[in-house]
């Protein structure tokens, strides 16, 4: 019941989130769009709920109720600038707004995204972290919350990928790549002399 739950919400959010998009720039009727916008973490509320329900009605935490904290984890962190992404796009293609902003590949702009990105892994993890642990206190039953155990593990595990991956990699070669800048100024009084 669980997994059907999380696809729902996942298809919920979805639909919601398009719906307010539509409603906001093609139909013109932003209060609509953005009382439906605002309207997604309900979906998170409902999962939390759905979850909590199961496990106090004696239900065996299973991989389902451990995913089911990951994704709230991580709607929380991302789930506003996902919002923001789609809204930026709805925005230019048919309200005639600015061209989305592209992260560039390398460079300093670049190295504050990640760092930025991952510190929202880093909500994410805390929160689904939290809860996972939560439950664990709650049910008061290492029989039936060795799912919700091992989803810790795996979501520090995929936040130490993350960190070393990415924000740590990006950093590492901004740091060992030539300042081309400084590269072109010396160019320059070279050629001038």
């Amino acid at each position: 019941m669980i997994v059907g739950v999380i696809v729902a919400c996942e298809i919920a959010f979805w639909v919601l989130l398009v719906a307010g998009l539509v409603a906001r720039y093609p139909l013109k009727l932003r209060r609509t769009g953005a009382v439906l916008l605002a309207s997604t973490p309900l979906v998170d509320v409902v999962l939390l709920a759905v979850s909590a329900a199961d496990l106090h009605a004696g239900g065996t935490a299973g991989q389902a109720h451990a995913l089911a904290a990951a994704y709230l984890g991580f709607s929380v962190a991302f789930g506003h600038s996902m919002i923001r992404w789609a809204d930026v796009r709805f925005a230019h293609r048919f309200a005639g707004g600015p061209p989305p902003h592209k992260v560039p590949k390398k460079g300093p702009e670049r190295v504050r995204y990640e760092w930025r990105e991952w510190f929202k892994a880093l909500l994410a993890w805390a929160i689904a972290c939290g809860l996972l642990q939560t439950a664990i206190w709650w049910v008061d039953d290492p029989a039936r919350t060795g799912a919700l155990r091992g989803m810790e593990g795996s979501l520090s595990l995929v936040l130490v990928v993350w960190f070393v991956g990415w924000p740590v990699w990006v950093s590492v070669a901004q740091l060992l790549t030539p300042n081309t800048i400084g590269r072109k100024q010396s160019t320059s009084k070279m050629k001038r002399r």
